[in-house]
């Protein structure tokens, strides 16, 4: 009874979350968000490029796989933006604004298919390297500072380029590569949160160890998880870009902002014809921006020593 006492009067011991109090968390943070105006333009910018992912088909002018012909049938090759096409044809005659719409449905499914994977990977081994110690822990974060002494994009091209270049297998490769600074950040987390009192009050009534760590540690370190997250997905955006530009991500003829940018190798394209090259940079450039924007927005929402 005492032990429980003293965490109702310490209001400085974080206490388990329960639905009620989930939900005033939620609102409370939204908020804050509200407030930070850049973080509401990076949502709103985030926003519209996902309905255009997700509503491709529908608005998209052109066949992105397809070459355009001109009024005397030729192909349409490197034309300039005009009225029938708004930022003109790539190298092939096929329609930018088209290939744009469908690159990013194809660069953010697999930013977020791999961010998936490198968040369970690295919130599983942060929870059992923290929870646990010990040799669980040394094992662990040993493999973790071998994985972080290699540069994470030579890495991935060395797997990329032994393996056959697919969707799926840069979506998995950046996977399993990116998942070190979520386990360090959750490890860290777990250190500081299983000693504090109300996880020492759960674990003195006989709980399980599964129990404590999925359902009374786990929900108390989302916030940063959330962050992190939403900052790597900006991460896997830039490492697939790279490799679909060196030719080892996803392949032509599916369109991706990585492999949208491989005609501006030539220097009469860089030069004369930016309409080939700007349009995908821009995209990545934005959707980079208003993800950032949005984590950071959401670091100061949900951190409570923010204020009002």
């Amino acid at each position: 009874m005492s032990q429980h006492a003293d965490l109702a009067s310490n209001p400085a011991v974080p206490e388990p979350i329960s639905s009620l109090k989930k939900d005033s968390i939620v609102a409370e943070a939204w908020k804050r968000f509200k407030k930070n105006k850049l973080a509401m333009v990076g949502a709103v910018i985030l926003c519209l490029l996902v309905l255009a992912a997700v509503f491709a088909p529908l608005i998209s002018p052109y066949d992105p796989y397809s070459s355009v012909k001109n009024q005397a049938g030729m192909l349409n090759v490197m034309a300039p933006p005009s009225g029938e096409h708004w930022l003109g044809t790539d190298s092939l005659g096929r329609d930018i604004v088209s290939r744009l719409i469908y690159g990013g449905r194809i660069s953010l499914s697999v930013a977020l298919v791999a961010v998936a994977i490198s968040t369970c990977i690295g919130v599983l081994l942060g929870l059992l390297a923290g929870y646990y110690g010990k040799w669980v822990d040394a094992i662990i974060m040993r493999i973790t500072d071998i994985v972080i002494c290699f540069p994470v994009l030579f890495l991935v091209i060395s797997v990329s380029t032994m393996l056959t270049p697919s969707i799926y297998n840069v979506m998995i490769i950046i996977g399993l590569v990116s998942w070190t600074t979520m386990t360090r950040l959750v490890r860290g987390e777990v250190l500081r949160i299983r000693e504090m009192e109300y996880v020492e009050a759960v674990r003195a009534l006989g709980q399980n160890n599964l129990v404590i760590v999925f359902k009374h540690v786990l929900p108390n370190i989302m916030a940063p998880i959330t962050v992190q997250a939403t900052l790597q997905t900006a991460e896997a955006i830039l490492t697939e870009s790279a490799l679909s530009f060196l030719g080892v991500g996803v392949q032509q003829p599916i369109p991706s902002w990585g492999n949208m940018l491989q005609d501006a190798t030539s220097i009469m394209v860089l030069q004369f014809k930016p309409w080939i090259w700007a349009p995908p940079g821009i995209a990545i450039l934005l959707t980079i921006l208003s993800i950032n924007l949005v984590g950071d927005g959401l670091r100061d929402a949900l951190d409570p020593k923010t204020k009002n």
